[in-house]
């Protein structure tokens, strides 16, 4: 029993780490590109366009959420005909969503950019490439319906398969347009809109082959019925809201850094990307946490869901004490690697335990996020994370006066926390899930 649960977990979070380790490198391989091209203000538009575009898609996340636990729960039911239907729902408002977001490209631009402190030539460059990576909303908010129905059914090779794909084609679509058709930023923005679309065919022609047996499904009946669409739109209203809370809280981190100076705001960006390492890893869990627990909840298979979970947070702790211990001893050297600016690293020292308590005060809130997902306990999700954003903001107020920058750091670090503990919580109290396997 314990070895096929750790399997299990092993085999849907190993493909998951896999593609979210991928997904960087689609903006470092636009930043390698446009870095060769001799002028600063290249590598800052696609910075700029880059960051918009995450921000934008980031929100739009629920997509992928929202759809992996309906689909693993019709997933555990066996209901092969809802699962389907569960993702031609989600297609259809993802590319609602893709429609509505290129009607409104231009105000969306402006208003963005308004926020934005960027020279005049970056702004324009950045425009350009705004203006043609938008074209790729479609294929990349049904990406996000695709992976999560395929994650619900247990699959997490699939989109591991289609982010390895995304990477090759950008990064020979963009040498293409621009070292041989010499496009330059539009190129860039021309070869991530290729890669974007190669991914979406791909999860397509993935889907006709492994599941054509479910084509049969696609039919209207039962499509949009009035019950399954409520408990639709509810699942991913809570995860957009909850967003939304994330969203403030990391944007806050970044800016309110800006505002402690030059080298401080290089301190927190290098930290961070130790927290930004170790959530591929979490998430890859929380993935696992996600299809397996959302399976079993379908299923009604208590006793399984109680083996997961307790399986997920053994995983958990010895990932959290290992990444502790090897931040510790390694962490330092890490920086080094990223910036040889002495100054940079030498401020580092002074905020560095706080990187040591990421692992611990932050697995639980990973993998209770993948569990809640899994048995679309969304609104213990909205609650927590407004609840914990709120903390977050009166720390940071009440203590940034004497703490400075610390005050960042601990008020980031106690809703890490905070949020899990809150989650568990509401869990045990309010679950029936929780409640029958306690």
């Amino acid at each position: 029993m314990k070895k096929a649960i750790n399997r299990d977990i092993l085999r849907i979070a190993v493909p998951s780490i896999v593609s979210n380790i991928t997904v960087p490198l689609l903006g470092l391989v636009d930043v390698s590109i446009v870095g060769h091209l001799g002028a600063a203000s290249y590598i800052g538009a696609i910075a700029v366009g880059g960051m918009l575009f995450s921000m934008i898609y980031w929100v739009f996340g629920f997509l992928r959420m929202g759809t992996g636990g309906l689909t693993a729960q019709a997933y555990g039911q066996q209901d092969l005909a809802e699962a389907t239907r569960i993702l031609l729902r989600s297609v259809g408002l993802s590319l609602l969503l893709a429609v509505t977001l290129i009607v409104l490209q231009t105000p969306i631009r402006l208003a963005a950019f308004h926020f934005m402190e960027a020279s005049t030539e970056v702004e324009q460059l950045a425009t350009r490439y705004f203006h043609i990576c938008i074209w790729g909303a479609p294929a990349t908010l049904g990406l996000y319906s695709f992976i999560g129905w395929f994650i619900g059914m247990q699959n997490s090779r699939y989109p591991m398969l289609i982010a390895i794909l995304q990477n090759l084609v950008n990064i020979g679509a963009s040498l293409f347009f621009v070292f041989q058709l010499h496009l330059k930023v539009e190129g860039v923005a021309l070869g991530t809109l290729t890669a974007q679309y190669a991914g979406l065919l791909l999860a397509i022609g993935l889907w006709a082959h492994r599941y054509s047996h479910l084509r049969s499904c696609c039919r209207l009946t039962g499509l949009l019925e009035r019950g399954v669409m409520m408990r639709f739109f509810k699942v991913n209203r809570d995860i957009f809201l909850r967003t939304l809370c994330l969203v403030a809280v990391n944007v806050w981190f970044t800016s309110t850094g800006a505002a402690y100076g030059d080298t401080l705001l290089a301190v927190n960006t290098l930290l961070m990307q130790l927290f930004t390492l170790f959530s591929y890893i979490m998430d890859g869990f929380a993935y696992a946490g996600e299809a397996l627990s959302g399976k079993q909840w379908g299923s009604g298979d208590r006793a399984a869901l109680h083996a997961t979970v307790r399986h997920l947070f053994g995983w958990g702790i010895g990932l959290a004490v290992g990444f502790t211990l090897l931040y510790a001893a390694c962490g330092k050297g890490f920086l080094a690697l990223l910036t040889d600016n002495g100054t940079v690293i030498a401020a580092s020292g002074a905020y560095f335990y706080w990187v040591l308590a990421i692992p611990l005060c932050g697995f639980a809130a990973f993998l209770f996020d993948g569990i809640c997902i899994g048995i679309t306990a969304t609104g213990i999700m909205l609650k927590s994370a407004s609840a914990t954003a709120a903390a977050f903001f009166l720390l940071y107020f009440g203590l940034h006066p004497a703490l400075g920058n610390h005050a960042l750091w601990m008020a980031y670090i106690s809703y890490l926390a905070l949020r899990a503990l809150l989650q568990g919580f509401c869990l045990l109290k309010d679950s029936d899930t929780f409640k029958t396997i306690s």
